[in-house]
């Protein structure tokens, strides 16, 4: 069974020979954006890699078929989807695909639940997981020291026994 994702959004057009930054939102781009991989629009156009490189700290794809600067700009803004395997596993043993985590059940250190798993926020300095608790979103940062554990087979993650890390900060 495969699943779609979104690996990525089309940034701005890099040069005239159809390069362009690709926001990742994938914490596999060697993966997704290999020479030769294939990701999709959401209305079903298909683009295979032609080259990636990195330019400043960013991705910049060219893919076949779109060999100008017109081409791509075409493109700007739009999201790039990938078919994966659903019981595709992340290359680290601690780490988590978003899709992985996303409705799991939080649970308090005293394993109590409090709430859901809504999103992951992907920050330069950390990722933040959004709690839903009682309706309300809480962002908790995704480190080891506030959240001890991760189990993606029961279905939940348990907090640490810090004070106030769900409460309203109202």
């Amino acid at each position: 069974m495969r699943v779609e994702v979104v690996v990525g959004k089309v940034g701005r057009a890099h040069g005239i020979r159809g390069d362009v930054f690709i926001d990742v939102i994938t914490d596999e781009p060697a993966r997704r954006f290999a020479r030769g991989a294939t990701v999709r629009l959401h209305d079903g156009t298909t683009l295979e890699v032609a080259s990636v490189r990195s330019h400043g700290g960013r991705l910049v794809v060219s893919f076949d078929g779109l060999r100008d600067r017109t081409s791509v700009e075409a493109l700007t803004g739009r999201e790039l989807l990938a078919d994966v395997p659903s019981d595709e596993r992340p290359s680290g043993p601690e780490e988590y695909f978003d899709r992985q985590l996303v409705g799991l059940e939080v649970r308090d250190a005293a394993g109590h639940p409090v709430g859901t798993l809504v999103a992951v926020q992907h920050m330069p300095a950390q990722d933040l997981l959004v709690v839903d608790v009682d309706g309300e979103d809480r962002l908790v940062p995704f480190v080891a020291a506030l959240v001890p554990v991760v189990d993606v087979e029961a279905g939940y993650l348990q907090l640490a026994d810090v004070g106030g890390l769900l409460e309203d900060p109202a």
